[in-house]
């Protein structure tokens, strides 16, 4: 079952595919919806292709393909290939050629949750303080948000004081990988992960600090670094 707003999205996309032969862009998907922001149709995409409706195509911005649509609007509509290239195995059909042909700067805003201690742990996150403009080539699919870094215990893996950290949304995340780890429910920071027989180590790239452990119900992981952003003055 859709929500209200991922079906008119989806009846959208359909709609503008059938008469254009290509996907509309984030911007229009947020016009047409009279959404104020992007991160909303991200939403909406991100649960429409979870729920196998649409794909998006790896590596390509903005790049939607129709899988299946609700039972009672009929079959997926076929759409012309407005710029055929015969070479490229990618364009085999009408949308995957529409897909192909989009443009690879569309970004999508993200919220960004403030600050958070890459040296010392900082009260857990709250509602996001603004959001930030980030180019779709730089995450993949699932749920994600930002976060500004604070310190210098991850300078060895190359995060920096100031940096905007993207954090794709999971609780489990792969011994050595760098995630957001809550301990105790309250406090946030930015580490390597590891699980050892009951503890959770948060391991720094830094040697001045020391790797804290804690037992494992401490710490809930709340996701994983997918890119970062940085900018020079």
């Amino acid at each position: 079952m859709l929500t209200k707003k991922q079906r008119e999205l989806l009846l959208y996309i359909r709609d503008h595919l059938s008469h254009s032969g290509v996907s509309p862009s984030f911007d229009e998907m947020k016009d047409a919806l009279n959404l104020k922001s992007k991160s909303g149709i991200h939403r909406l995409v991100t649960a429409l292709e979870e729920r196998g409706f649409i794909r998006r195509l790896a590596h390509r911005a903005r790049a939607v393909e129709i899988l299946r649509l609700p039972e009672d609007l009929g079959p997926v509509p076929q759409t012309t290939n407005q710029n055929p290239t015969p070479d490229n195995p990618l364009l085999q059909s009408g949308v995957q050629a529409a897909n192909q042909s989009l443009s690879v700067d569309e970004t999508l805003q993200l919220p960004l949750y403030g600050k958070i201690a890459a040296g010392t742990p900082i009260e857990a996150l709250n509602d996001p303080a603004s959001y930030v403009d980030v180019p779709t080539g730089l995450i993949g699919r699932g749920d994600h948000y930002a976060l500004t870094v604070e310190g210098d215990s991850m300078i060895e893996a190359g995060i920096l004081d100031g940096d905007t950290v993207l954090i794709q949304r999971c609780d489990v995340i792969e011994n050595g990988q760098i995630g957001v780890a809550f301990v105790d429910n309250v406090e946030a920071t930015l580490k390597h992960v590891r699980r050892q027989s009951g503890k959770i180590e948060l391991e720094p790239a830094n040697a001045s600090y020391e790797t804290k452990v804690y037992d494992a119900e401490r710490v809930q992981v709340q996701g994983k670094l997918v890119g970062l952003l940085r900018q020079y003055h």
